[in-house]
C-alpha cells in the first residue's frame, strides 16, 4: 500500500516524492519487518524501551520509523500498535509542529552546549503522554557531547524516550550503544524497491516507461529515498540516461575478446561524461551480479528480467574468465588512485582481459594453457583464437607412420610444444570413418584410410548438400555470427563448429546448461545459416565433452617417438592447486619473479 502524503495544509509548493510519500504507519515501512514488528509489539504490550539506536544505510527508513514511534506513543486512539493518523497529536507530528517530539541533527549540533541544553529540557513536561527525542547522525557527536548525554540516557525521566539514528554505528561511543536497544535497518531488495517505485509512479500519475522505472531501481541501489529521487529526475528529464548500456557493451567485448570494441565502449562512455574510475566500479559491480546470477541467483539485487540477462552474460564469459576480470579490474581501481590518467589504467586492464597474450600474469598463462588443452582434447591440435574470431582451420601436415595408433592428447600436446620451438611435429589425424578429404583436413589432417570421393563430387552451393565444417567456420566468423541478435550472440559466442554430418552441422558448447540455453535460440541461428548459404542448414548442439575420444569424434593420435621425448612429459602432481605452481610445472626451468 502506498503511503499517504503529508497533510501539511499550508504548504502549497511542489514537494519531492520522498517527502510526499513518506511512511506514516509501521505497515507502510518497506523491507524492515524485523524492526517494525518488534516496535509494534512493544507498543501494543506496553513494553516500550527508554532508548533505541537505529542504524543502517541512508534512505532505509530510520528517521521515518522514529517519527511513527513518536506518533503512536502519543496517539489518542492507537489501533493494534499503529497510529490512527487523524487525531490532533498525529497530525501535529506529521507536519512537524508537535511539542512532544524534538529532533536534533547531531551533524550540525555536535557540541557539548547543544547536548547540555537538550538534557536540561528533558525533564520538562509536555502536552502528550511521552516526550520523544530523535537525534539524527548521533555518531557525529563530539566526545564531550557524548559524555553529557550518557547519564540522562541511562536513567531518563519516566516520560522520555530517546531514538538515536546513525549510518555508522561503529563510530558511536560503546557506552551509548550499551544503553540502547539496537535495531539494524537493511537495504531494500530489488523486488521490494521495484514494487514501491511502480506504486508511487502510478499514484503520482507519472506515466513512465518500464525501462525508466528499472533505471530508478538500479540507481537506488537498495535505498528507497535514492530510488524516488532518481524516479523524480527521470520524470523531470523526460528520457532515460541509462548507464547500464555501456556496461553491457563492455561485457560483450569481454565475451568476444574484442579489444577494439572494449576501447570504443570506454571512449563512448567518457565522451558522455562518465568518469573512468566510476565506470570501472560499475563494471565490477555488473560482473559481480553476473557472478552471483550464475552461482546463487536468489541473492542478486536485480529484477527478474535483468537477473536473466546477467546470467546469460556470465554463461558467455565463463566462470574462470569472470573471476579473473573482477580481479584485474579490482587491481586497476587500486592503480587508478595514483595514476595521472585513470582512463589508461582501465584501458590497459581491458586489453589484458581481451588478449591473453598481452598479459604475463600466471592467471593469464594458465588460461592460455587450459584453452590449448581443451582444443587438443577436442582434436583441433592448436590454440584457440585470442580476439573472438572463429578458429582458422589447421594447415595440412604429414600423417603419422602406419601402425602408430592414437594414444590420447598428451603426446599431441608434446608435438605442439615441439612445433612451437621450430622442431617437426605431426598433427593429429582423422579416423577412417571420415568420407571427404576436406572434412578429414578439418578434423586434424590426412587419414590413413581410403580418401573417399574427391572434392569435385560434393554438391555445389544451393543444392541439398550441407556445407563443410571449413565453410561453416569461415561463414560463422565473417557473416553469420555478427548478424545474430543480442541474446543469440551472447549465448552462441562461446561455441564452435566441430563437424558437419550428413544430416546436421554439429556445434559444440562448454557444458550442458549452456547447451540447453542455446537450444532456446537455435532456430535464430538456423535461420541465419539458411539465409547465408541459400539452403536449410540444420543445427545439432552438443557438449564439448561429447567431442572427446570415445564419443564419436576423432581421437588424437600420439606423435612419433623419434619426434617427441615422452619421458620428458610429466603430469602435474594432484597436490598442486595454485595457478603459479601449475605454470612452473608446465614450463620446467621457469622462475617466479
Amino acid at each position: 500500500m502506498v503511503s499517504e502524503p503529508d497533510q501539511t495544509g499550508a504548504e502549497t509548493g511542489y514537494r519531492s516524492l520522498y517527502r510526499r510519500y513518506r511512511p506514516q504507519r509501521f505497515a507502510e515501512v518497506r523491507g524492515q519487518d524485523h524492526v517494525v514488528g518488534a516496535l509494534r509489539n512493544a507498543v501494543r504490550e506496553g513494553r516500550v524501551g527508554h532508548a533505541y539506536l537505529f542504524s543502517g544505510p541512508r534512505g532505509t527508513g530510520k528517521t521515518s520509523t522514529a517519527r511513527i514511534l513518536a506518533k503512536v506513543l502519543n496517539c489518542a486512539e492507537p489501533r493494534d500498535g499503529e497510529p490512527c493518523c487523524v487525531c490532533a497529536s498525529c497530525v501535529q507530528v506529521q507536519v512537524g509542529s508537535s511539542l512532544d517530539v524534538v529532533e536534533l541533527d547531531a551533524a550540525s549540533n555536535n557540541g557539548v552546549e547543544a547536548m547540555r541544553d537538550l538534557v536540561a529540557r528533558a525533564s520538562l513536561g509536555t502536552p502528550g503522554r511521552w516526550k520523544v527525542y530523535i537525534v539524527d547522525e548521533v555518531h557525529m557527536l563530539s566526545t564531550a557531547a557524548s559524555n553529557a548525554l550518557l547519564k540522562t540516557l541511562e536513567e531518563p525521566p519516566g516520560h522520555v524516550v530517546f531514538v538515536l539514528a546513525t549510518t555508522d554505528p561503529q563510530k558511536v561511543v560503546p557506552t551509548i550503544r550499551s544503553r540502547t536497544q539496537h535495531f539494524e535497518f537493511r537495504l531494500l531488495a530489488a523486488d521490494v524497491l521495484g514494487e514501491l517505485v511502480h506504486e508511487i509512479s502510478a499514484n503520482a500519475g507519472l506515466e513512465l516507461a518500464e525501462e525508466a522505472l528499472g533505471a530508478a531501481v538500479r540507481r537506488g541501489r537498495g535505498s528507497a529515498r535514492d530510488a524516488l529521487s532518481a524516479l523524480e529526475q527521470v520524470a523531470a528529464g523526460g528520457e532515460v540516461d541509462d548507464e547500464v548500456a555501456s556496461l553491457h557493451e563492455l561485457v560483450g567485448a569481454l565475451v568476444e575478446r574484442d579489444s577494439a570494441r572494449a576501447l570504443l565502449a570506454v571512449a563512448t562512455a567518457c565522451a558522455q561524461g562518465r568518469d573512468p574510475q566510476r565506470l570501472a566500479v560499475d563494471l565490477v559491480a555488473h560482473l559481480r551480479n553476473g557472478f552471483l546470477a550464475r552461482l546463487s541467483p536468489e541473492v542478486v539485487p536485480l529484477p527478474d528480467a535483468e537477473r536473466t540477462v546477467a546470467a546469460e552474460e556470465a554463461d558467455g564469459l565463463g566462470l574462470a574468465a569472470l573471476v579473473r576480470a573482477m580481479e584485474v579490474l579490482g587491481q586497476a581501481l587500486v592503480d587508478m588512485r595514483e595514476a595521472l590518467d585513470p582512463r589508461v589504467c582501465l584501458e590497459v586492464a581491458l586489453v589484458r582481459l581481451t588478449r591473453a597474450e598481452a598479459d604475463t600474469s600466471p592467471a593469464a598463462l594458465v588460461e592460455r594453457i587450459d584453452r590449448l588443452e581443451q582444443r587438443l582434447a577436442t582434436g583441433l591440435g592448436g590454440a584457440g583464437p585470442q580476439s573472438g574470431g572463429p578458429a582458422a582451420p589447421p594447415p595440412p601436415v604429414p600423417t603419422t607412420e602406419p601402425g602408430a595408433g592414437p594414444k590420447g592428447p598428451r603426446a599431441a600436446l608434446g608435438a605442439v610444444r615441439k612445433q612451437g620451438t621450430g622442431g617437426p611435429g605431426p598433427a593429429p589425424s582423422s579416423p577412417p570413418e571420415a568420407s571427404e578429404p576436406e572434412r578429414q583436413h578439418d578434423q586434424g589432417g590426412a587419414s590413413q584410410a581410403s580418401p573417399g570421393p574427391p572434392a569435385s563430387t560434393r554438391a555445389p552451393a544451393g543444392t541439398g548438400a550441407l556445407p563443410t565444417r571449413d565453410e561453416l567456420t569461415v561463414a560463422w566468423g565473417d557473416h553469420v555470427y555478427p548478424s545474430l541478435a543480442g541474446p543469440a550472440r551472447t549465448r552462441f559466442g562461446a561455441g564452435r563448429f566441430v563437424s558437419a554430418d550428413v544430416d546436421a552441422a554439429v556445434f559444440a558448447l562448454p557444458n550442458a546448461v549452456h547447451r540447453d540455453r542455446c537450444e532456446e535460440r537455435r532456430a535464430d541461428v538456423e535461420a541465419a545459416l539458411a539465409a547465408h548459404f541459400g539452403r536449410p542448414v540444420p543445427l545439432r548442439l552438443v557438449v564439448e565433452e561429447q567431442a572427446l575420444p570415445g564419443f564419436g569424434a576423432p581421437e588424437v593420435p600420439e606423435a612419433r617417438d623419434e619426434d617427441v621425448d615422452l619421458d620428458g612429459l610429466q603430469d602435474a602432481p594432484a597436490a598442486i592447486t595454485s595457478a603459479a605452481e601449475r605454470v612452473k610445472q608446465a614450463f620446467p626451468g621457469a622462475q617466479e619473479v
